[in-house]
């Protein structure tokens, strides 16, 4: 007997109704299946498929403990395949190092690529977890997706892929970091709860900075020793940390100094910006996902927060008389928009707690205009170790920004600028505007001649202020002899 064969639209009809008919079931056994059958099914399709797969994984996720810390191993895997995967499709494109014009090639997410090692192919996979979005709790910020790279090799070559092709992997990818590598300038600015970077450019040197020579020796023997002494801090048990707290008048270079710092020991930046953290629990996810060799500053900390004087605050708030309850209730989203919620605890236990050993070789830097507003706790031994005082440009530091800006070593005007620095108070910053030339046709005599106006212009606005005053005090003083 022969079968009437089914036509095309029949036979896609069928099709279609079996798989309308597989989707209800399925979504029918999602919504209504118990937690604890649904997991113990998973598990057995888990063994089953290993059972019958030759094959092993190996997963390395872009962060480890609960999204706590970057994954070393993740950087290096990433870095490997970036010379490795000839055969992937779709590729991402960076920029190297060294040539500006050329690119750096990696597999992109949901890519896969193979490789060879002693004769063995194993395969590559790339890819991503989205995170659902949190829908309720006290949590602030989103959870980022979580990337990950996936080896694949067959089960016989267990041995050799875990004991050498791993270690080659790692040998190799290091390499290949160092060769790539770029400094970075991470920022958690515009309200963000994690770090972005741009490559960080600034050509900052100790050679260029506007001070005296022994105190950028001095300097200097500070920052190289500290990236020589892993073992000692791990002997007088310390976290593999140093505070330096830059203080002094604007414009005398506190932002140019951690510049120097960076180029100096090679280190990432990560800029962070206090009044975009909402709290210390946000504070503390930031500090743990820094790295090693970096620096953590936060520029002009006397007026990013009002963390000074808290304690007084504190102190002083049961002798003041509670206000009668006429105000408003706010709602919550209100105060969460607010402002940050850091405290002068969360700040202190992010610079010195437990919580700031969870990487080393680390430096934290604070800047301020004014050292006296800020509390004595921020600021004590231990926590801001060394204090740097950037002050007003004396002669040593003229002759290094003629040297950068007009290639002058010596000049006729020098003795006359000697003289005159001596006497009034400028900013570092002042004198290098004055010396840079603002036309073609200045000259550096020019620009010398500029800087020498300045100076008698400050100079004699000095004079008549101290004039002023002397004058308004010998008025009081007559006044008061009349009024006896």
């Amino acid at each position: 007997m022969i079968l009437p064969v089914k036509s095309m639209p029949e036979t896609w009809s069928a099709v279609g109704s079996a798989v309308v008919t597989f989707i209800f079931f399925w979504e029918m056994f999602r919504r209504y299946c118990p937690p604890e059958l649904h997991r113990y099914l998973v598990k057995c399709t888990a063994r089953l498929s290993g059972f019958l797969n030759p094959n092993i994984q190996v997963s390395i996720h872009e962060y480890t403990g609960n999204h706590l810390r970057p994954h070393e191993a993740y950087s290096i895997v990433d870095a490997y395949l970036s010379l490795n995967s000839i055969d992937a499709k779709r590729l991402k494109a960076e920029m190297t190092k060294e040539n500006e014009n050329k690119l750096m090639l990696s597999m992109d997410e949901y890519e896969e690529t193979t490789d060879v090692f002693n004769g063995v192919q194993v395969t590559w996979i790339s890819g991503k977890v989205s995170s659902r979005p949190r829908t309720g709790g006290f949590s602030y910020y989103p959870e980022p997706d979580r990337r990950f790279y996936k080896l694949k090799f067959h089960k016989c070559y267990k041995k050799m892929m875990t004991e050498e092709y791993l270690e080659h992997v790692i040998t190799r990818g290091r390499e290949i970091q160092a060769r790539n590598r770029q400094r970075k300038l991470y920022t958690n600015g515009h309200s963000k709860s994690y770090w972005s970077h741009i490559v960080f450019e600034h050509p900052a040197k100790f050679a260029t900075l506007a001070m005296e020579p022994e105190k950028k020796e001095e300097i200097v023997d500070d920052l190289l020793t500290f990236t020589k002494s892993k073992d000692y801090y791990a002997r007088i048990g310390k976290a593999w940390k140093r505070g330096y707290l830059l203080y002094g008048p604007p414009g005398t270079g506190k932002s140019t100094m951690i510049a120097a710092m960076a180029n100096l020991l090679d280190y990432d930046v990560y800029d962070l910006e206090l009044t975009s953290v909402k709290d210390n629990t946000e504070l503390r996810k930031l500090l743990t996902e820094t790295t090693t060799k970096s620096i953590i500053v936060i520029e002009d900390i006397d007026c990013s927060l009002e963390l000074t004087g808290q304690r007084k605050k504190k102190e002083e708030k049961p002798a003041e008389e509670k206000p009668e309850k006429v105000e408003k209730k706010t709602s919550r989203k209100e105060k969460e928009e607010s402002g940050s919620k850091v405290t002068l605890s969360g700040l202190l236990n992010f610079i010195d707690g437990l919580w700031s050993a969870c990487a080393g070789e680390r430096l934290i830097v604070f800047t301020t205009n004014y050292v006296d507003k800020l509390d004595p706790a921020l600021t004590r031994r231990g926590r801001m170790d060394k204090h740097i005082e950037l002050s007003y440009c004396k002669y040593e530091g003229f002759k290094v920004l003629a040297k950068n800006y007009l290639e002058l070593d010596g000049h006729p005007f020098f003795r006359t600028i000697e003289e005159l620095i001596q006497e009034v108070e400028i900013t570092p910053a002042d004198v290098a505007e004055n010396l840079m030339p603002k036309s073609a046709k200045e000259g550096p005599e020019q620009c010398l001649q500029n800087l020498i106006s300045i100076l008698e212009e400050t100079k004699n606005r000095k004079c008549r202020e101290v004039k002023d005053a002397e004058t308004n005090n010998d008025a009081a003083a007559v006044l008061d002899t009349h009024a006896i």
